[in-house]
């Protein structure tokens, strides 16, 4: 037999939600223009306002190639100025610019250590002024997390924290937990034949591995294009449904 619920623990409870949602700014998201993509995602996109993860796969551990484009894709479709914290001055801008997110609209800022770079990303969600804020970590401890989810929550700045290692076998930190709304690992993978001399339009596949009230799912796609958008490669669009259990890239 149940116990009567207590009026005091009651009214507490109905407090609780109006308390934490206090001095956030209504939020809207950020979709990714791609159906398949975005059901899978709570909301139908990415949400403003928040933190998320990238990291990549494979040896994008180490480099972050794919993982920086899929974040500069994100950030290209934001409407304003884009800040990017990095500790090392590997960033290629003219790559950026392929995905859409053109050194016009970035604030570079490179700093001495990992901290350096939360206490910057911090301060660039709190001040408001950028549209999203962009930073490149090893290690991504709960407690930064959590403050760098409370910022972004505050203004309706979205955070990008690209997980970049210096050695594969630190990207285990990958699985501990963070305060991020979505995580997600972007692994290249061979781009179409052509049928001439060329190179194709990179492909990815991205997996969204963790999404607060959602759930994993991964995907087949074809990098950012200028404008930050990514497509299905055509012969998923097009073609059959894909057999592979699992896989949400084949669904149109």
């Amino acid at each position: 037999m149940e116990s009567p619920t207590n009026p005091q623990i009651a009214a507490l409870r109905e407090r609780i939600p109006r308390i934490e949602a206090s001095g956030r700014r209504p939020c809207g998201v950020l979709p990714f223009g791609l159906p398949v993509l975005d059901r899978k995602v709570p909301g139908g996109g990415l949400q403003l306002g928040a933190l998320h993860e990238i990291a990549g796969g494979s040896n994008g551990a180490v480099h972050g190639a794919a993982a920086a484009l899929f974040a500069a894709g994100i950030a290209a479709r934001t409407p304003g100025q884009v800040l990017w914290c990095v500790t090392r001055g590997d960033l290629f801008a003219p790559a950026l610019a392929q995905a859409g997110l053109h050194p016009d609209r970035v604030i570079y800022a490179e700093v001495g250590d990992e901290k350096g770079v939360l206490a910057c990303m911090e301060e660039g969600l709190r001040h408001g002024g950028p549209t999203a804020v962009v930073g490149e970590l090893a290690r991504l401890p709960m407690v930064a997390s959590r403050r760098l989810q409370l910022a972004a929550e505050g203004s309706g700045t979205i955070a990008l924290a690209i997980r970049r290692w210096r050695r594969m076998a630190e990207a285990a930190d990958f699985g501990q937990p963070t305060a991020s709304v979505t995580r997600w690992r972007v692994t290249a993978l061979p781009s179409a034949p052509l049928p001439v001399p060329g190179v194709g339009r990179p492909r990815w596949l991205v997996e969204l591995i963790r999404a607060r009230a959602g759930e994993c799912a991964d995907f087949e796609l074809e990098a950012c294009d200028d404008a930050g958008r990514l497509a299905l490669p055509a012969e998923l669009a097009h073609g059959p449904a894909d057999a592979e259990p699992g896989r949400f890239g084949a669904v149109a």
